[in-house]
């Protein structure tokens, strides 16, 4: 038999990320499958509520919370959750900041999108002169 290209299967313990609904971008962990459509999700420590959910509202993330038990409670949950520092490690990837930096950029005022674009230009100039210095 070989080996599958995926990487991310729905499993108890696999962090999510919320898709849709009141706690979009936040992250939970499944704690049970329901079945093929939906899993039971809970988020203690980033405030999402324990329900059930619909695989086609999240986003499967490459990290998973090691040996939680099947229809772990809130508690329990929290404790891995915490254990693991999960949370730590997701704002600590490259598709958690990505996503900050574009909810900050959606929250710009017009005056700080400007100040944005003199500072885009101010550090095109210096680079231009550095290399203009460099080939000369």
């Amino acid at each position: 038999m070989s080996e599958s290209n995926f990487t991310r299967f729905v499993e108890v313990g696999r962090v999510v990320l919320l898709k849709s609904g009141p706690q979009t971008g936040h992250i939970a962990v499944i704690v049970e499958i329901i079945d093929h459509n939906r899993a039971i999700i809970d988020g203690p420590t980033t405030g999402v509520p324990r329900q059930a959910f619909p695989y086609r509202h999240l986003a499967l993330t490459p990290l998973v919370v090691a040996k939680l038990p099947r229809a772990a409670g809130s508690g329990i949950v929290k404790k891995f959750l915490e254990k693991a520092g999960t949370v730590e490690k997701w704002e600590s990837t490259a598709w958690a900041k990505k996503r900050a930096a574009t909810e900050k950029r959606r929250t710009l005022t017009d005056f700080e999108r400007f100040q944005v674009i003199i500072h885009k230009k101010a550090r095109r100039d210096k680079v231009r002169k550095v290399l203009k210095a460099a080939r000369a």
